[in-house]
């Protein structure tokens, strides 16, 4: 059944036929053949107009012999149609428009863009939008050279990227955030991270990414931050398209380089390590303190802690993707897309690394480190997607594996000792983590006239994060010798692993358009279902060294292994088991809620969403306290009902300018390790450890908007906002128990407050100068307060406690933090398209870890990168892009504050510091 315009318009005065005749077709994107939903049409002599429907769709019936129409659209360019009429006969005429914007012709991620990829597209998205939300898309990450999806999120208001620590958005870490793909929940790979790491992700398989900072009651309420929306691509040409990369990064590549011997095989450089670190069989499923004879300390571990001494190559990445579209037929199509890559990176960090002893003002520890680490990514992506009149059923599959093998060398003094300054400690590990994850999703219009409409979506997951044979030994270093003490757990080899059994997610949501036969005027109603089942189990395991005939050896620091070999043959030392009661542990989520929203159209300038979600949160974690093998699990159970509601008006102050407001509560839930009941120790007595007392967040959200758009390619943007945050999580370190070590831990304190605010814009240079027409600036910034009351009586350790305070900043929280960007675009021939983009970000000194004990807090220290991308396309097949990375190469850098309640002894307050070097890469992308 044909879609009818919901608007008829009546064409000319002049009447030269009895009978009427009629022009009918599609306006369509020019390059993407796309249909072009609200489009107005203008007939100039009648000076009437309608608009396009959902499907694109005009119909002009006239009794006159011709007339002038023209068809308009942000972001495209006006096209005027002179249409003749022929009477009593049905015309089909399509109308293609052109965008406007110069980018069109770039190659970027798929051979031809979606009309929503573009910069132009996302803009008018986020001009019309009724809630505070921000979109870049796949023309725009391929302009900037963006390469995953983590590095483009960066692009976006507000948010930061950390080294390894993941995205902070408006200055809040990781645990505020939230991940939906294709509005689907996921979980982490990493018990460490709130989300996955989003740098897994390749462009490639990316549409639009959304960011809301703003709760909507179809999101999942666990931010504070942000919540982040990976909508994956599909085509609508056939493409096959081939990339291969290289990159080289000083003081990383081509310098001297440790790799384990293990991590040395054609496997291991692809992410297949094999079988060879698995826990020994002899040990069984439960720890019972088991000694190994010599023979089974020889032959149970097929792993050594050998490492060779090279130098690192260049990284290389390569990555291939192929999609097709298949017709047949009435508007009814399949579309496949298949994406491989893999890309590799070798990094060398060299610096500080210590902590203080706590009541006592001097270094516990004061090491200088160096890591060696070798990293793969891959991943895999298979999506079909099945299209219809009314129905579109799409499936999607991801696999993402990672490895990092590390070499971690340790030189210095441990737990005070200062006389024994040339301690070593020597960390040999291999980090994996997998992701399996698969999707199917469907849309479904009830109705022609799509006023009815419903959606649903269905995903499983499961997930890994492994440790295995994460072998250290610690001694004295004598020219590139290490002498040793079996005692002491001297040398110790650890198996953690965790293992993300299944996580399954689904939505179902109904949506009705009433109150006018013109959609684009017409209220909304919408009742959904979401929610997410995780459930988890770990395991760590120890074995260490234990004396027996001797108690100390002597071998070369690169190849410890024949020495140790010979040393259990004699009998010598063996290995014994030494895990305690609290091995393992079991976790197991539950969130299942409803929601609603009504989308109201006051009038021709105001709209408001009004929106509650009703949530049920449950978190049970078993676990066993250090002690008791046999003693039953103890059982942590957290259950919450939330009523979290919502409300998003927009009010249109003129064609180009909107105000918005926001209000609603959201939550925010501790990452697992943040709230998980196992110790993860390190070779140098630091110690990661969960709480399971940690409770949830509740949070308070207020945003003012004013946005302006002066064009379809620019926009300017001021943002007020503030939070109330009841029990926020914070990371806090305390002396761990027995001798020495430093702990990091979590804990609640009683409240915090947020006030902030930020600026945005987007500008065309062609406003100063006409010869800076090829030039645009980006530009955003966020600044804001935090305060927040300590509970007195769960943080007495607390340093402030003790000077009788209850306020401090937010851990976690940057005061402020600035993204910037400048774009030049030229062709300088009808095929040669270049672009160049100039990116800058830098956040301000924030709190790592609150400070205890009489220490003052330890700070993240600003850290500002700059990076260049130029993008040639040489030719429809052929495109070029050269970046250079990290071009000021600042120190990272983390420093104890000087706000102390004891006398400090040390001159440097630095706690730890590296740089990551200025990186220089290479991509050609040959299109079929």
């Amino acid at each position: 059944m044909k879609i009818k315009l919901l608007l008829v318009l009546t064409l000319c005065s002049f009447i030269a036929f009895a009978q009427k005749a009629t022009v009918f077709g599609k306006v369509l994107d020019a390059e993407s053949k796309t249909p072009l939903h609200g489009v107005t049409v203008s007939i100039k002599s009648e000076k009437k107009s309608t608009l396009t429907d959902t499907n694109g769709s005009y119909s002009i019936p006239s009794n006159a012999n011709k007339c002038t129409v023209s068809f308009s659209y942000v972001g495209y360019e006006t096209r005027t149609e002179t249409i003749v009429f022929s009477a009593n006969e049905k015309q089909e005429k399509n109308i293609y428009l052109k965008s406007s914007s110069k980018s069109l012709d770039e190659v970027v991620i798929q051979k031809t863009a979606s009309s929503r990829e573009k910069e132009t597209a996302l803009l008018t998205e986020q001009k019309k939008a009724v809630e505070i939300k921000q979109s870049i898309g796949a023309q725009e990450l391929s302009r900037k050279g963006v390469s995953d999806v983590e590095e483009g999120l960066t692009k976006i208001t507000g948010i930061t990227k950390v080294d390894g620590r993941g995205l902070f958005v408006r200055g809040l870490e990781d645990r505020y955030n939230n991940l939906l793909i294709n509005d689907l929940a996921v979980p982490s790979n990493n018990p460490f991270k709130k989300i996955i790491a989003l740098d897994l992700f390749p462009t490639d398989i990316v549409s639009v990414l959304e960011t809301y900072k703003t709760f909507n009651s179809n999101l999942y309420g666990d931010f504070a931050g942000g919540t982040f929306n990976i909508v994956t691509t599909a085509s609508n040409k056939p493409t096959t398209k081939l990339s291969i990369g290289t990159g080289f990064t000083t003081q990383n590549n081509l310098q001297k380089f440790i790799i384990s011997s293990d991590a040395s095989s054609t496997s291991d450089f692809f992410g297949f390590s094999g079988n060879d670190r698995d826990l020994p069989k002899i040990v069984g499923t439960k720890p019972s303190n088991y000694q190994f004879t010599s023979q089974e300390s020889i032959k149970s571990f097929g792993s050594g802690f050998d490492a060779k001494e090279t130098k690192s190559p260049l990284n290389s990445s390569i990555s291939i993707l192929h999609s097709d579209k298949y017709s047949f037929g009435t508007k009814k199509s399949i579309q496949y897309l298949f994406s491989v890559n893999y890309d590799n990176s070798y990094q060398v960090r060299k610096g500080l690394d210590r902590f203080f002893n706590t009541n006592q003002g001097n270094y516990d520890n004061n090491l200088v480190a160096t890591k060696y680490k070798f990293t793969t990514n891959a991943s895999l992506l298979g999506s079909i997607v099945y299209k219809s009149n009314r129905a579109q059923l799409v499936s999607n599959t991801f696999y993402l594996k990672t490895t990092e093998n590390l070499i971690q060398d340790q030189l210095g003094y441990t737990n005070s000792q200062t006389n024994q300054n040339n301690t070593f400690i020597r960390l040999n590990q291999l980090q994996e983590t997998s992701f399996l994850n698969s999707q199917l999703l469907f849309n479904y219009k009830l109705t022609s006239n799509e006023k009815h409409q419903v959606k649903a979506g269905i995903s499983y997951a499961k997930t890994n994060f492994s440790l295995p044979d994460r072998k250290s030994f610690r001694g004295t270093l004598d020219n590139n010798t290490i002498n040793l003490n079996y005692t002491g757990n001297s040398i110790v080899r650890q198996y953690m692993d965790f293992d993300g059994k299944y996580n399954v997610s689904g939505l179902l949501e109904y949506n009705w358009k009433f109150g006018s036969d013109d959609l684009t005027k017409a209220h909304k109603l919408t009742v959904g279902y979401n929610g997410y089942l995780n459930q988890m189990e770990s395991s760590f395991r120890f074995m260490v060294s234990q004396n027996m005939l001797s108690n100390s050896v002597s071998f070369p620091v690169n190849a410890p292994d024949a020495t140790l070999q010979s040393e259990l043959y004699n009998l010598n030392f063996t290995y014994r088991e030494g895990t305690n009661a609290s091995y393992k542990a079991k976790l197991q989520e539950f969130v299942n809620t409803g929601y609603v929203d009504l989308a109201l159209k006051l009038g021709s300038k105001t709209d408001v969403n009004f929106g509650s979600r009703l949530e049920q949160s449950s978190r049970e974690t078993r676990y066993r306290e250090p002690g008791d093998f046999d003693a039953p699990f103890i059982v942590k159970k957290v259950d919450k009902f939330y009523v979290l509601p919502t409300v998003n008006s927009k009010y249109k102050l003129n064609d180009k300018s909107n105000l918005r407001f926001a209000a609603s509560k959201t939550i925010t839930r501790p990452v697992v390790m943040e709230s998980y009941p196992l110790e993860f120790v390190n070779p140098d007595a630091t110690i990661e450890n969960g709480n399971p007392n940690v409770k949830n967040s509740e949070n308070y959200n207020f945003d003012l908007k004013y946005e302006l758009f002066p064009t379809n390619k620019e926009m300017v943007a001021v943002s007020l906002f503030s939070k109330y945050l009841q029990n926020p999580i914070e990371r806090l370190f305390v002396q761990s128990a027995g001798s020495g070590g430093l702990q990091i831990t979590y804990n609640n304190s009683k409240s915090a407050v947020l006030y902030g605010a930020e600026l945005e814009f987007l500008l065309q240079m062609k406003r100063i100068s006409e010869s800076l027409s090829n030039f645009s600036v980006g530009f955003n910034t966020s600044l804001m307060l935090t305060q927040a009351t300590i509970d007195k009586e769960n943080n007495a350790v607390e340093t402030i406690v003790r000077k009788n305070k209850t306020t401090r900043n937010l851990q976690g929280a940057s005061p402020w933090l600035i993204n910037a960007d400048l774009k030049y675009e030229a062709d300088f021939n009808k095929n040669w398209k270049n672009t160049m983009t100039l990116v800058y970000n830098i956040y301000g000194k924030r709190i790592y870890a609150v400070g205890t004990n009489g220490l003052d807090h330890y700070y993240e220290m600003p850290f500002g990168k700059l990076d260049f991308i130029w993008s040639n396309k040489f030719s429809e097949k052929w495109e070029l892009k050269l970046g250079v990375d990290n071009i000021l190469n600042p120190l990272y850098k983390i420093e104890m504050g000087k706000e102390n309640d004891i006398t400090i002894y040390e001159n440097d307050l630095t706690i730890k510091d590296y740089k990551r070097g200025t990186g220089f890469s290479l991509n050609l992308s040959y299109t079929f």
